[in-house]
């Protein structure tokens, strides 16, 4: 055993030694005493040494070297072993058989019969498989040809992610090659199979098994609403440059006829964009040309300048309600059309000047059955802002805005608003005081009033405020874990006094929903068309718990209650009058436990003693693709609703989802939707039925099925999007 050690050892030092003084020989130096016939010396890179062992080995100098047993083969970063093998030392060629292992950087080959040229890569391999290193994927074929610079394609062969072992799915191609350089494979006559069963066909396909993007075909989209009927989208996908992309999909309804579906992104040092456009040439159902387009762009123009575009259009009324599939789109109601160009920048230290134009308009999708006014137009908006912090201890601030609102039915003209403030903000370790006032002025020239057609009219109303408020904290103990405790009392006072607004236009002022956020505020109105009358004050009071190493807020409780010294006068609908009684609210949000959280809000009125306002919600969520959700909603004689959703395995990979908004007062589902989803190793399915009314009347019924190949494709329509939108807390599970 020692003499058969000692002579192999040998033999792979001898083979080695004559390869590697042959390899490293320079066939195109110049012979000694001559000079080269260009300046610049002719030289050829130095190629890699080649390493022999085996149980046996000979051949002949500088021809073949012949390696029996357990033979290997090393050059650079690839490898051969098998168990005969030949090797040519004048042209490079390898001939391997019996166990045959290529490796190499990126994939593994093994195959029966091997013939490679080392130096131009070119060959073949019986009976393959093959093995990326990085695990992307993995096939077989009849016979896999070598073609040069990491390439090599496959006559009959297959590729799927899925471990070694299961054949779940995989394609099934006449010709696949395989580009290791650039890691895309391209096959020609595909048959994609699912438990053996073929659900695919194509006459090409490119795929890339790193994720990385590139031009070719998509897989195909397939669903079905109740209102568009069976629905099949073929997306082309164009890598078009590093920066830009576009996607194409013709997408064909059997109640409607074929729509386009047109997306382009787009991105620069110091732009970015995105088109989409989508053409539906002739309804079936309206014999009417629809189409929706959709673009925004942002670019920086550089020293503090930027601008904006945001324009949404569609044909008609019903284009979201008939052709899209999800409540996102289906109950939106006003496009939005706007375009901004604004500038940010310093004034001095610590001062920031602002300054933007706006033009602005909506497109309003009307319901027959409940009609709606439809916004202003702003053409155009003009806003000035400026703040000037720590001058002497003061605060400045400068908000101002002119306003040309337009609109067809109602009162229309310009619009002025000046609002100089200034406050003193007063603070030390513990806590703060802030007293500030300021004046608004409001300046209007109406056009289309017949009381006040072409004249001006104006406003000018005072308000003060004083905020003050301290922090108290403590190390506090709570199922065996530490936190840091606060106690958190602020008070806010505010005077503002009366001035008659009936006779004012309103044209974006609305009331705004009652919460701690405006609690705390001088104006209950959002817009300039209203500024409240208030002597009011407002006492909190929040408790917070703190993780102590890192400050996250683990737990809050706040109470609040508004006391009013007098009656509201102001308001947007003139029979209302508001008694001075207060609202107390109350809210409690963060984690009970580390599975439970809760957000719960209660507005209660105390002049009637009864409950106005609740917002609850509570969650349950143990680990990932695990979760339960409950909610409560209620607004005295406005709605009335419940929610509850979940996801959550039934056995094995199977999970359920389910999901259900109800309104209690009108005794209806507004929303729901259940599904299952699979998930295995290397795939997942998805079966999503979802339910929801679009308008007065009216619903939507969608149905999901996707089917996703792990790294090459989603067969079906994506519910991805409609599981997180109506089930908080989703998370996929594969």
């Amino acid at each position: 055993m020692m003499k058969t050690q000692l002579f192999r050892s040998a033999s792979f030092l001898f083979v080695s030694l004559l390869i590697s003084l042959n390899v490293f020989a320079d066939e195109s130096s110049p012979e000694p005493g001559k000079e080269s016939d260009s300046l610049t010396p002719i030289t050829t890179p130095q190629k890699k040494p080649i390493f022999i062992d085996a149980d046996r080995i000979h051949g002949y100098y500088k021809q073949e070297i012949e390696a029996v047993g357990d033979a290997k083969l090393r050059r650079g970063d690839q490898s051969i072993s098998a168990d005969r093998m030949k090797y040519f030392q004048d042209t490079e060629d390898t001939e391997a058989e019996g166990h045959v292992r290529l490796e190499r950087a990126k994939d593994t080959l093994e195959g029966t019969d091997l013939q490679l040229n080392l130096e131009t890569e070119t060959g073949y391999l019986s009976q393959p498989n093959y093995y990326m290193r990085d695990g992307s994927g993995r096939g077989t074929g009849s016979i896999l040809l070598f073609e040069g610079d990491d390439n090599y394609r496959l006559k009959q062969g297959s590729y799927t992610t899925c471990p070694v072992g299961n054949d779940d799915w995989y394609i099934r191609a006449d010709d696949l090659e395989i580009n290791n350089d650039e890691e895309v494979g391209t096959a020609r006559n595909v048959s994609v199979l699912f438990k053996d069963v073929p659900i695919l066909y194509l006459p090409w396909m490119s795929f890339s098994y790193n994720g990385k993007r590139k031009t070719g075909m998509l897989a195909p989209i397939f669903g079905n609403t109740a209102r568009s009927g069976g629905d099949l989208a073929l997306p082309f996908y164009w890598n078009i440059a590093p920066n830009i992309d576009a996607t194409i999909a013709p997408r064909l309804m059997t109640k409607r006829g074929i729509m386009v579906n047109n997306e382009l992104r787009y991105m620069g040092s110091s732009f970015m964009g995105q088109v989409l456009a989508d053409v539906l040439p002739d309804d079936l159902d309206t014999n009417q040309t629809r189409y929706g387009i959709s673009f925004m762009h942002s670019q920086y123009l550089g020293k503090g300048w930027s601008s904006n575009l945001n324009y949404n259009s569609v044909s008609d009324d019903l284009f979201f309600r008939d052709l899209a599939n999800n409540l996102a789109q289906t109950s939106r109601t006003n496009l939005l059309q706007q375009g901004v160009v604004s500038y940010h920048g310093d004034l001095g230290v610590g001062g920031v000047l602002g300054f933007s134009a706006m033009v602005q308009r909506f497109q309003t999708l009307q319901d027959p059955r409940a009609l709606i006014i439809s916004p202003y137009k702003r053409l155009p908006q003009l806003s000035l802002t400026a703040i000037k912090r720590n001058v002497a201890g003061i605060d400045f601030d400068f908000n101002s805005s002119w306003t040309n609102f337009s609109h067809p039915t109602l009162v229309d003209g310009q619009r002025l608003t000046l609002f100089p403030n200034v406050s003193v903000p007063l603070r030390n370790a513990f806590g703060y005081l802030t007293p500030k006032i300021g004046l608004h002025y409001t300046r209007y020239n109406l056009s289309s009033s017949t009381e006040l057609r072409g004249e001006n009219t104006d406003r000018t109303i005072p308000i003060l405020s004083l905020d003050s408020g301290v922090v108290f904290d403590r190390e506090t103990a709570l199922s065996g874990k530490t936190f840091i405790q606060t106690l958190e009392p602020r008070a806010f006072y505010v005077y503002v006094p009366f001035k008659d607004q009936s006779q004012l236009p309103n044209f974006d002022s609305a009331e705004s929903d009652f919460s701690f956020a405006q609690m705390l505020t001088e104006n209950r109105f959002s817009g300039s068309d209203r500024i409240n009358d208030a002597n009011q004050i407002t006492l909190a009071l929040t408790s917070r718990l703190l993780e102590p190493g890192t400050g996250i807020e683990r737990l809050r409780i706040a109470i609040g209650q508004q006391f009013r010294f007098i009656d509201r006068d102001v308001t947007l609908n003139s029979p209302q009058v508001t008694s001075g009684r207060a609202d107390f609210i109350a809210a409690l949000s963060g984690r009970l436990t580390p599975e439970i959280s809760a957000d719960t809000n209660i507005q209660l009125d105390e002049n009637e003693l009864r409950t106005e306002k609740i917002r609850t919600g509570l969650s349950y969520q143990p680990e990932l693709g695990k979760v339960v959700n409950l909610g409560y909603r209620f607004t005295r004689d406005v709605l009335e609703q419940v929610d509850a959703s979940t996801q959550w395995p039934i056995s094995g990979g199977l999970h359920g989802v389910v999901g259900v908004n109800y309104s209690l007062r009108d005794d209806k589902i507004l929303a729901g939707l259940a599904g299952l989803e699979y998930s295995s190793c290397c795939w997942a399915l998805r079966v999503v039925l979802q339910r929801l009314t679009t308008a007065t009347q009216k619903t939507s019924t969608a149905f999901f099925v996707q089917l996703e190949l792990n790294g090459l494709m989603e067969i079906g329509t994506n519910p991805l999007r409609v599981l997180q939108q109506n089930i908080p807390g989703y998370s996929s599970i594969h």
